[in-house]
Order: C-alpha cells, then sequence, then structure tokens
C-alpha cells in the first residue's frame, strides 16, 4: 500500500495539546507500517520549521523518532516541503532518511501516473502570496533569518503561523467550487498538457476532495491532519481517502 497524508501541522499553537496531535499522527505512522511499501507526505507536517546548523527545534521527538524508525526498515518516506516547512536543510534526509522534494513532482507508482505537489505557488495569480513565497525561498533571507538566536527565530516563527491561521480559517475545511478552487482550476490546465497523468494529488488546501475531472484523470487534496484527520490510500491500482481516529 502507498499512503499520502499532509498538513498536520505540528507544533500549532491553535491547539492546546501539541502532544496528543502528535501522538495521535505516530498512532497513524506505526497502523501504515504494516503493510506500506511507501509513505508520501505532502507539506506542512510542521506548522514552523527552521534548521540551525547545531540545533534542532524543540519538540517532534516522537514523530521524528518514528520516522527514522520506518526508514531504517526500509520504508520508502517523501517529504515535500510546505509554506510553513520551507526551510529544512539536510536534517531530515541525513538524519531522518526521507527523500525531501522542494517542489511538484511526476511519478509512476504501480499502475497509474500521478502529479503530487503540496500545492503552494502553483496559483500565479496570487500575486501576495507570489511575493511572499519569493522571500521565503531566498537563499539570502534563509541566511539573514539564520543569525537570530532560536528562541527569537521560533517565536516569529510559530507567532506568525498562528495569525496566518485564524486569518485563513474562514475558508479552510471548505471546499469553494470547481470554478474558485486555484488546485483545481491549476489540475485541469495541467492535464491539458499531461494527458496521460491519473491522479494531482496536493495539500495545502485544508479540504478533502477527491474530483474526476476528464475521463482518465482525478483530482484529490488530502484534507489535514489537524481536523479532518484525513489521508490517501493507493493499492496500485485503486485510490480513496480515509479518515484516522475520527
Amino acid at each position: 500500500m502507498i499512503y499520502f497524508l499532509s498538513d498536520a501541522h505540528l507544533g500549532t499553537r491553535v491547539l492546546t495539546n501539541v502532544h496528543e496531535h502528535e501522538r495521535k499522527l505516530v498512532r497513524w505512522l506505526e497502523m501504515v507500517r504494516k503493510d506500506a511499501t511507501a509513505i508520501y507526505l505532502l507539506g506542512d507536517l510542521f506548522d514552523f520549521w527552521f534548521e540551525y546548523k547545531t540545533v534542532v527545534p524543540k519538540g517532534y521527538v516522537r514523530f521524528l523518532g518514528k520516522l527514522a524508525e520506518m526508514t531504517d526498515a526500509g520504508i520508502e518516506i517523501h517529504f515535500f516541503t510546505g509554506n510553513h516547512d520551507i526551510w529544512t536543510f539536510g536534517y531530515l534526509e541525513q538524519e531522518i532518511g526521507l527523500i525531501v522534494h522542494r517542489t511538484g513532482i511526476e511519478e509512476v507508482i504501480g499502475s497509474k501516473k500521478f502529479f503530487l505537489a503540496h500545492g503552494d505557488g502553483l496559483d500565479m495569480r496570487e500575486k501576495k502570496f507570489q511575493l511572499i513565497r519569493k522571500v521565503f525561498h531566498s537563499k539570502l533571507a534563509q541566511k539573514l533569518f539564520g543569525y537570530l538566536p532560536p528562541r527569537l527565530g521560533q517565536e516569529f516563527g510559530y507567532s506568525w503561523s498562528k495569525s496566518n491561521r485564524i486569518k485563513h480559517a474562514v475558508y479552510d475545511n471548505k471546499y469553494l467550487g470547481e470554478d474558485k478552487e486555484h488546485l483545481v482550476i491549476f489540475a485541469k490546465e495541467f492535464v491539458k498538457e499531461k494527458t496521460d497523468v491519473d491522479f494531482l494529488v496536493f495539500g495545502h488546501r485544508h479540504i478533502a476532495l477527491d474530483l474526476q475531472i476528464t475521463k482518465n484523470a482525478r483530482v484529490v487534496i488530502l484534507g489535514d491532519f489537524l481536523n479532518q484527520f484525513s489521508y490517501g490510500v493507493f493499492d496500485g491500482e485503486n485510490f480513496w481517502l480515509d479518515y484516522f481516529e475520527v
């Protein structure tokens, strides 16, 4: 089985019990490890992540330990950077054994072809967001941020993330319709050029959606592991969304 999950936002300050949230995600990993041949984590697993050269961010011990245990056992785990956990510089690959992707990828899995991405930055019409994204991806900005003491850097990151989550609460978990959902619009344009793609799978939007957009292609938005606890499953031929402990 192949599993897909996104948007856990570990460490988020909108939750009162971050440790129980992490434990629930670890229980999910423990469940899927029984038959998983690969796991795709499609971004924003952390609410904020910045790697200092000699400092590991506080928290996530159970989650990172479980991932390392699974990769050591030979399970292939892919990690896509999202807009909340862009700033990873080698720790997840070298210490945890993850395969890190910074952009969307096309991948043949089983008998089907997938396009996989977190989902941020795909709608080029969002000019303000594109500007913020460009800054966050800037090597200079990353270097300058690294000069901040970890305590200040982490405080800024989590505070910014909390305000962003509150701001977007009005449409997170709410489907806007095919003509307004940016990832659906992107997917429809994408398959005009890539007619052999069967599944386009995204995170980012915090809605659980499985929509047929052409005779052969489906767009899937994974929901989240914050409120819905949804995830994707692929058996080599069929793909479906499922829910954990709800």
